[in-house]
C-alpha cells in the first residue's frame, strides 16, 4: 500500500499544504485555498491510517502554517529587540513547533480508529479553543479567520464565533476529503450538494441585520504617527514624537480623536502640561474628545492604558490580556535570564486591568476599548457588549516591521465587527489604521508607514448578535459532547469484547 512506502513524501507534502494554507489568510485572503489544503491532509491521514505518522503529518502542517504565516515574530526578537539573529531564529521555530504540535495532536487522535476520523471537525476546533488559551493562548492563524471578511462561511460568525466557523470549514474539508477517494456517483453528488447547501446557508445569513442602528453617526479622527519603532522609546527623540502628534491633532476634525497604543512614550504623569494645553485648546474649539494610549502608574503597577484627555481619570481603559514575553515575562525563573542577557523589551513588566471594564460614554456613543492584540480573542470583546455601540482598537504593529503581520492583525479586527454587528476604528502607530463596517468591510484606511489622520464618521449599533449572548460555549460543548460519546461508546465496545 502507499501508506507502507511513501510516509516521508505524505509528510513532505503535508508542510507544503501548510504552507500554502497562510495564503487563504490577509493579505492573500484566497479563502478556498484552506479547504483545499486541509482536504488534502485530512486526505493524507486517510491515506496513512497510523497515529505515530499522522502526528508527524500534522505537525509538519503546523510548522509550513506557522513558519511562513508569523515568520515576523522574528523581526521583533532580532531587529527591534536585540536578541542575536541565531538565537531569534531559533525562539520562533521553537514557538513555531510549540504551535505545529496542536495540530499534530489532532492527527494522532484522529487515526486511532476508522471511526475517529470522522471526529476531526470536532478534535481541530476543540484544539484551536485551547490554544487560544493556553499559557495566556495564542490563536493567531486559527482556520475560522480564513473566511473573513467575503467568504460565504462569515455568514455564520454571527452566530457561532470564529470557532464556529472553524468547525466549519474542517468538516467542508473533511467532505472533501471523503470526495476524493469516492467512486459511487450517488454518493458523490450527496456530498457536493452538502458543501452547496453549507455555503449557501452562510451567504443567506450574510444577509441578515443583527444589530440596529441607534443615535446620530459621529465623526472619527484617526491618527497614525508612524514612529519608527527602533527611536520610539529613546529619550533623544521625545520631543519629535510630541511634536509630531501635536502637529497631527491640530488637523483634526472629528468629534473623536484618536491616538495609537502607547502613542507617547511617557508616563502620563510626566506628559508636558504645554502639550497638553495645546491639544486640548484644539479639542475645546473642535468640540471633540482626545483618547491616547498611555502608560500609567499607580503605585509599583504600570498599566498600558487609554485615556480621555477631557475627562477625569475615571475615564481610563487598562489592558487585561497582555502579551507574554512582550509585557510581561511569564516563567521567569526559566526566562529571565534571556531577557537580562539577550533582549530588550520595554515596559516587560505591566500589570493587568480587569476584563470587565465599563466602556467609555463619549457624546452619544459607548465606546469599548481593546489594546493591540487583545482584538484576538472574540470572547473577551463580548465582555463589553452589548450595552458598547462601537468598538476601538489602538495598536503598534510597527513591531513586525513590512511584514503580513498588521494585515492579519486588521482581519481580526473585521472578525469582532462581524462577530459583534459592530463598527470598528482601528488607530495604530505605523497601520492598518481603519474604520471597519458591522459587516467587517474595510471602508476607509490610511497606507502603511505613512504619517496621517484618517478622517471618517462612523454610527453606533444596539443589541446582540446570537455570538454576543452565548460566545463559544455552544460549539466547544458539542465538540466535547461529541468526543465524550464516542469514547464512551468505543470504550463499552471494548469491554464487551474483551469479556467475550
Amino acid at each position: 500500500m502507499l501508506n507502507k512506502h511513501y510516509p516521508f513524501l505524505y509528510i513532505a507534502i503535508s508542510f507544503l499544504l501548510g504552507a500554502l494554507s497562510v495564503l487563504s489568510f490577509a493579505p492573500f485572503n484566497y479563502h478556498s485555498i484552506s479547504l483545499i489544503s486541509l482536504s488534502g491532509l485530512f486526505y493524507i491521514w486517510y491515506k496513512l491510517n497510523h497515529a505515530r505518522w499522522s502526528f508527524l503529518s500534522g505537525l509538519f502542517f503546523g510548522l509550513g502554517l506557522f513558519c511562513f504565516g508569523i515568520s515576523w515574530i522574528y523581526i521583533s526578537l532580532n531587529f527591534y529587540g536585540g536578541m542575536p539573529a541565531w538565537l531569534a531564529y531559533l525562539s520562533t521555530f521553537l514557538f513555531c513547533l510549540f504551535l505545529a504540535f496542536f495540530i499534530g495532536i489532532v492527527g494522532w487522535l484522529s487515526s486511532h480508529r476508522k471511526s475517529s476520523f470522522f471526529l476531526i471537525p470536532f478534535i481541530w476546533t476543540l484544539f484551536e479553543w485551547i490554544r487560544g488559551w493556553f499559557l495566556t493562548g495564542f490563536p493567531w492563524l486559527t482556520m475560522g479567520y480564513s473566511q473573513v471578511p467575503s467568504s460565504p462561511l462569515v455568514g455564520f460568525l454571527p452566530v457561532i464565533g470564529i470557532y464556529g466557523v472553524t468547525f466549519i470549514v474542517t468538516f467542508l474539508a473533511l467532505i472533501l476529503s471523503l470526495v476524493l477517494r469516492d467512486k459511487n456517483k450517488h454518493s458523490l453528488l450527496i456530498k457536493l450538494s452538502a458543501i452547496g447547501f453549507v455555503l449557501l446557508s452562510g451567504q443567506l445569513l450574510k444577509n441578515i441585520e443583527w444589530t440596529d442602528r441607534i443615535g446620530e453617526p459621529v465623526t472619527v479622527s484617526l491618527i497614525q504617527g508612524n514612529i519608527a519603532q527602533d527611536i520610539k522609546w529613546q529619550k533623544e527623540t521625545i520631543s519629535q514624537t510630541l511634536n509630531t502628534y501635536q502637529a497631527l491633532i491640530q488637523k483634526t476634525k472629528g468629534q473623536i480623536i484618536l491616538l495609537p497604543e502607547t502613542a507617547l512614550p511617557l508616563l502620563m504623569e510626566y506628559i508636558p502640561t504645554t502639550f497638553k494645553e495645546s491639544i486640548l485648546r484644539h479639542a475645546s474649539k473642535e468640540q471633540s474628545h482626545i483618547l491616547m494610549g498611555a502608560i500609567e502608574r499607580q503605585d509599583t503597577k504600570y498599566f498600558n492604558v487609554v485615556l480621555n484627555l477631557k475627562k477625569d481619570s475615571s475615564q481610563v481603559y487598562r489592558k487585561s490580556h497582555l502579551v507574554p514575553f512582550g509585557e510581561f515575562i511569564p516563567l521567569k525563573f526559566i526566562f529571565q535570564y534571556i531577557y537580562t542577557h539577550y533582549l530588550n523589551m520595554p515596559m516587560n513588566d505591566l500589570s493587568r486591568g480587569s476584563i470587565h471594564q465599563t466602556p467609555m460614554a463619549i457624546g452619544n456613543q459607548k465606546i469599548a476599548f481593546n489594546i493591540c492584540y487583545e482584538d484576538v480573542f472574540g470572547e473577551e470583546i463580548i465582555q463589553s457588549l452589548p450595552s458598547a455601540t462601537l468598538i476601538a482598537n489602538v495598536s503598534n504593529d510597527a513591531w513586525y516591521g513590512r511584514s503580513i503581520a498588521a494585515y492579519q492583525h486588521l482581519q481580526f479586527s473585521q472578525a469582532r465587527a462581524i462577530e459583534t454587528g459592530r463598527m470598528v476604528i482601528r488607530a495604530t502607530n505605523t497601520g492598518a489604521t481603519a474604520i471597519i463596517d458591522e459587516h467587517g468591510i474595510l471602508i476607509e484606511t490610511l497606507p502603511e508607514f505613512t504619517e496621517g489622520v484618517l478622517e471618517g464618521s462612523v454610527q453606533g449599533f444596539k443589541n446582540a448578535t446570537p455570538y454576543v449572548l452565548l460566545g463559544n460555549w455552544p460549539v466547544i460543548s458539542l465538540c466535547f459532547i461529541a468526543l465524550l460519546g464516542w469514547f464512551v461508546r468505543h470504550s463499552k465496545l471494548l469491554w464487551i469484547l474483551k469479556k467475550k
